[in-house]
C-alpha cells in the first residue's frame, strides 16, 4: 500500500451520486425458498438504500462528503427514505419528491451464505420530469457517480460532468437493453459487476471481458467486480488487464456490496489515489460490508478500512493480453 492511503486527505472531497433511492425491508432466513409456501424469517431490518443511496452512503462514511440526486414519491415511504438518507450524512436537499407517483420498495431475502433475493418495484411516474444539469451545476462536486435506475439524468450528469472536467463514473449493473450502451460513452470510468459485463460483451472469461470492453468504450477506465474472483481493470499505461483477488472472508450478506464498492472508489478516485490503492481499497470496503447484515449499513469508516488493510496486502497481477509480445514469450 502506497504512502497516499497513511491519512485522510484534505480538503475533503465531494462526490455527487444519481440514481436510486428506496426503502428496502431485508428479512434474513436460514436458506433460499425453492417453491411456494411461508418463509419465516429471524431478522428483519427497514432501510432506505439503493444503488447511488448506498455508494453515497459508503462516501459519507469514509469521510467524504457525499450529495445524492435521485426521486422518490410525494408519500409517507418517500419522507422516510429522503430522512433515513439524511440523518446518515448524505446531503439529500436537492432529491425530488413526485406527486402522483409511488416511491420506491423492495423486499429482500437474505440467507446464511450471504445470497439475497430481491423483489424490487419503481414507479417510472418517478422519472417522468428530467431536470436540466449544466456545467455549473457540477461546481462543487469532485466527481460524480452514476448508477442505471435513473438513465436520462445519469446521462445528463455525465455530460456536464465532461463538459466540466470532473471524473464521471458509470455503476455498469444490469439494466434495461441500450442502457449501458447510451451512458457508456460519456463516463470516464465504468466499473461493472459480472453480470453486467458478461451481457454487455457476450463473454464469459475475464481477460476476454475486459478486453472486449476496452475496445468498445475505449475513452474510459474499465473494471470488472466479480465477487469472490475479485476484480479485474484495465491498465491504458501498460496494455494490461491486472487481477486482484478479494479478501477472504465468509460473507453475511452481500446486498450493497457492489454499492459500497463504487462509493468508496469514487471517493478515493476524487483524491487522486494510485488505481492500485482505488482498487484494494473498494475491494476491502465491499468485503467489510459483506461480513456484516443489514445491506449499506455495513460500510466501513475509514479507521475501520485501513486497520483491515494492515492485514491484506495482495498486489495486483498482470494478465497480458494473449495477443500482446508478452504473452507470446510466456506461452
Amino acid at each position: 500500500m502506497t504512502k497516499a492511503v497513511d491519512a485522510q486527505p484534505e480538503p475533503v472531497r465531494h462526490v455527487l451520486c444519481v440514481g436510486a433511492a428506496v426503502l428496502d425491508t431485508l428479512f434474513r432466513v436460514r436458506t433460499m425458498p425453492t417453491g411456494q409456501g411461508k418463509v419465516l424469517p429471524y431478522e428483519m431490518l427497514q432501510i432506505a438504500e439503493g444503488m447511488a443511496s448506498s455508494a453515497a452512503f459508503a462516501v459519507a462514511r469514509l469521510g467524504g462528503k457525499a450529495t445524492l440526486w435521485g426521486a422518490v414519491g410525494n408519500d409517507d415511504t418517500g419522507a422516510r427514505i429522503v430522512s433515513d438518507l439524511q440523518a446518515s450524512g448524505v446531503n439529500t436537499s436537492q432529491m425530488r419528491r413526485v406527486d402522483g407517483a409511488r416511491s420506491a420498495l423492495s423486499t429482500i431475502l437474505i440467507d446464511d451464505d450471504g445470497e439475497r433475493l430481491i423483489v424490487p418495484f419503481y414507479d417510472p411516474r418517478l422519472h417522468d420530469v428530467v431536470p436540466f444539469v449544466s456545467p455549473e451545476d457540477l461546481a462543487d462536486f469532485d466527481a460524480v457517480l452514476v448508477d442505471v435506475r435513473w438513465p436520462d439524468l445519469a446521462l445528463q450528469t455525465l455530460r456536464a460532468a465532461q463538459e466540466a472536467g470532473i471524473p464521471s463514473i458509470l455503476d455498469g449493473d444490469v439494466a434495461p437493453d441500450g442502457i449501458i450502451e447510451m451512458l457508456a460513452p460519456s463516463a470516464t470510468h465504468i466499473v461493472f459487476s459480472q453480470p453486467a459485463a458478461e451481457r454487455v460483451s457476450g463473454l464469459n472469461d475475464p481477460l476476454a471481458i475486459l478486453t472486449a470492453l476496452k475496445e468498445r468504450f475505449s475513452q474510459a477506465f474499465i473494471s470488472v467486480t466479480m465477487g469472490e474472483k475479485g476484480c479485474y481493470w484495465f491498465d491504458e499505461e501498460r496494455g494490461f488487464v491486472r487481477h486482484l483477488e478479494a479478501p477472504r472472508i465468509k460473507a453475511i450478506d452481500t446486498l450493497a456490496a457492489g454499492d459500497i464498492f463504487h462509493g468508496t472508489f469514487a471517493l478515493t478516485l476524487a483524491e487522486r489515489m494510485p488505481m492500485e490503492d482505488i482498487m484494494r481499497l473498494s475491494s476491502m470496503a465491499a468485503a467489510i460490508k459483506c461480513q456484516k447484515f443489514g445491506g449499506r449499513i455495513g460500510a466501513p469508516t475509514r479507521p475501520e478500512l485501513y486497520a483491515a488493510l494492515a492485514d491484506w496486502q495482495p498486489a495486483a497481477v498482470d494478465m497480458p493480453l494473449r495477443n500482446s509480445p508478452d504473452a507470446e514469450i510466456s506461452a
